[in-house]
């Protein structure tokens, strides 16, 4: 890694100092607290955000491992990172996103950015999750969390943390499975597919894809998680941070999707090193390195396809290697600057194998007897330098924010290789008109290059699907938002409007052909395209201890032209794929003891009316749920929450069915599997803290 070593020697240009105190600023941000103590209803962090946030929505895969769409951009178009670590999913599919691979009990507080106003951490177009996980204490203590809930739900989880002196660790572990849940209608994953066979227009196609009568009452998910963290404090301004967090998935059921997970495993190193107050350039000198690695092997083996077929497997593994260092320096009381070097390199390997073999291209083909890639051992070297500056001046706080990327994407001997190069800026300000109102807003513009999968990705036919020529795709964005407060109300309202150039688009033309093991179609193109939207958070206290939240969010978005297909006609439909419609949440909460609350949720959804049907999307209606909870504190170190969530058992779905995953469907556009979501779901979850 050339780039990581020629930043590596740059470090001494900051080693610098000062010891002047500023008041930390930063942009308009969601803060998710307490996770760890608050979210016990599933390990699944996607649940968690799009319970949390109005403008962040779910992406139905499974019973675990689901995604999320944030203000109508997903996969790549917003950042996922865990302790300043950058976590990749291994599969093509998204069947294990960045935030399968942490969960919700280690999880201390997470923050979301909209926009792309993040300089530190590569390729963050329009938003980012910063997940924090729980930190050691010097003062010896503890939790013990068991979980029970519908279908056979069961999770046990442990917590240990303590010091002395100079030194702090944490220890954490869980086990967590599922059966298949059951939507509104009493379906199990598998009584879901047939249904979709038995409605499909062609059933004949899609026959393979239903589970084999071994396979259809088998566990939806089994997950178990280690986490580890030695902190030791040198001096009172020197830390040394060691991490090491592993989890093991398997036997995720996929049911939407025409493969399950064999297994889904993924290792985080996490070397964090700081001094404070080391001269009068610098009031932190931080250092990271980190590493992390996936394993995911997807298989047809429990599906019918199987018995024709043979076991095919989809093997991959990704692993991300990354460096950084900052500086942060205040130039007056008020005055910051950060000056810093970031460079990392992801690796994507991924080959398809048949009853355990490696499978080869037929002797008739251009590239007989080589091995059947999936991701053709594709390196992404990325080098970046960035800045910020900030002040407070009177009832005015601004951050001003620069980095410029240089990323090389190379692929295995066969494929071509690509440079990419970009700048990035923003501005963000916040003003305190009164004491009751402030006035936020930035500019920014940020990129990101083309992942492995869009580049190079070939199914296991040997046909290319993935488009080796793709520009970067570049986020032109303005943020406006107001903030109320009152005695009794508070009201926060934001409204964006993002201009995509280059976005990366998936074009489903079902007239696109290649011969067995030829050079492909492309599916993937860019495109120019906007979104544009609002969300709305606010919360009424009636009294100290009842009070009120609501949220509100709207997306909106447009392709500046409908889509060429590959023999020259265009495409009708100009409406931008996973646009979310407007959705909204509002709940009673009543806090009868200080630590034990009582809370009734509402969470409703409008139909999706305006989705990109050319490429898959399909009508889905409306939809609105009742959840309830109470969550009581014996005040002893023992406590227990009791919950419903869908409490009328209604039968709904959230996600849908955009080509650019690989769902089951009889080859047309309509239809395509979608998911419904669970039906009603009852848990307990009994706790103590030592």
């Amino acid at each position: 890694m050339k780039k990581i070593a020629y930043l590596s020697l740059a470090c001494a240009a900051l080693l610098q100092a000062a010891e002047v105190q500023l008041d930390p600023i930063s942009i308009d941000a969601t803060v998710i607290s307490d996770v760890s103590k608050e979210e016990i209803k599933s390990a699944d962090m996607a649940e968690v955000l799009a319970r949390k946030v109005p403008s962040i929505t779910l992406v139905r895969r499974s019973g675990i491992a689901n995604d999320i769409i944030l203000r109508g951009q997903k996969k790549d178009n917003i950042n996922i990172i865990v302790d300043g670590t950058k976590v990749c999913g291994a599969c093509p599919n998204r069947m294990d996103p960045p935030t399968s691979h942490i969960v919700t009990h280690n999880v201390e507080s997470v923050k979301i950015i909209e926009g792309p106003y993040d300089v530190e951490h590569f390729g963050t177009l329009s938003g980012g999750v910063y997940v924090t996980t729980t930190k050691p204490t010097e003062e010896f203590h503890g939790d013990i969390n068991i979980n029970m809930g519908s279908w056979n739900y069961e999770k046990l989880s442990a917590t240990a943390t303590g010091g002395t002196g100079m030194f702090k660790f944490l220890l954490g572990a869980s086990y967590e499975s599922s059966d298949q849940y059951k939507d509104g209608d009493g379906n199990t994953f598998a009584d879901q597919v047939d249904n979709f066979i038995k409605n499909s227009s062609n059933p004949a196609a899609v026959a393979g894809t239903a589970y084999l009568p071994e396979y259809r009452d088998m566990k939806a998910f089994t997950k178990k998680s280690f986490m580890g963290k030695v902190f030791v404090d040198f001096t009172e301004d020197q830390e040394l941070r060691l991490e090491y967090t592993r989890n093991e998935s398997d036997d995720v059921l996929y049911p939407s999707s025409k493969m399950d997970a064999i297994l889904d495993d993924s290792n985080i190193y996490n070397v964090q090193y700081a001094i404070k107050n080391i001269g009068s350039f610098s009031k932190e000198l931080s250092a990271q390195y980190y590493h992390t690695d996936v394993d995911h092997p997807m298989s047809i083996r429990y599906r019918k396809a199987s018995i024709v077929k043979g076991d095919i497997t989809s093997a991959l593994t990704t692993d991300v290697d990354g460096l950084s260092l900052k500086n942060i320096t205040d130039i007056t009381d008020t005055m910051e600057f950060t000056l810093g070097l970031d460079a990392s390199r992801r690796n994507w390997d991924g080959i398809y194998t048949k009853n355990g073999n490696p499978m080869l291209y037929p002797p008739t083909s251009p590239s007989a007897g080589q091995i059947k890639t999936s991701i053709p051992d594709a390196d992404t070297d990325n080098a970046a330098i960035f800045l910020e500056f900030a002040q407070n001046v009177g009832n005015f706080e601004y951050k001003i924010g620069a980095r410029y990327d240089d990323t090389t994407i190379k692929p295995a001997a066969g494929d071509p290789e690509n440079d990419y190069s970009a700048f990035s800026a923003n501005i963000f300000g916040t003003y305190t008109a009164t004491d009751s109102m402030k006035i936020f807003g930035g500019v920014g513009k940020a990129s990101r290059v083309p992942d492995g999968r869009e580049l190079y990705w070939r199914s296991s036919m040997g046909v290319q699907a993935g488009t080796p020529n793709l520009d970067q795709t570049t986020n032109y964005e303005v943020d406006l938002g107001m903030e109320n407060s009152y005695e009794s109300f508070t009201i926060k309202t934001k409204v964006f409007y993002s201009m995509l150039k280059d976005y990366i688009y998936y074009n489903s033309d079902n007239t696109k052909t290649t011969p067995l093991g030829q050079a492909a179609f492309h599916s993937f193109q860019n495109i120019d395209a906007s979104i544009y939207g609002l969300d709305i958070v606010a919360s009424y206290y009636a009294s100290d201890s009842v009070y009120f939240d609501f949220g509100l969010a709207y997306q909106r978005g447009k392709k500046d032209e409908a889509l060429t297909n590959s023999d020259g006609t265009k495409q009708t439909n100009t409406n931008l794929a996973e646009i979310p419609p407007l959705k909204g949440n509002i709940a009673m909460n009543f806090e009868y003891t200080p630590e034990s609350f009582f809370k009734m949720e509402v969470v409703a959804s409008d139909k999706w009316s305006d989705f990109d049907s050319d490429n898959g999307e399909q009508a889905i209606a409306g939809w609105g749920i009742l959840n309830m909870k109470i969550d009581h504190n014996f005040n002893n170190g023992f406590g227990l929450a009791l919950g419903a969530d869908n409490l009328f058992d209604n039968t709904y779905a959230i996600s849908n069915t955009y080509q650019d995953l690989i769902l089951i469907s009889d080859g047309t556009n309509d239809p395509i599997m979608k998911m419904n979501e669970p039906g009603r779901y009852f848990y307990v979850n009994a706790s103590y803290t030592f």
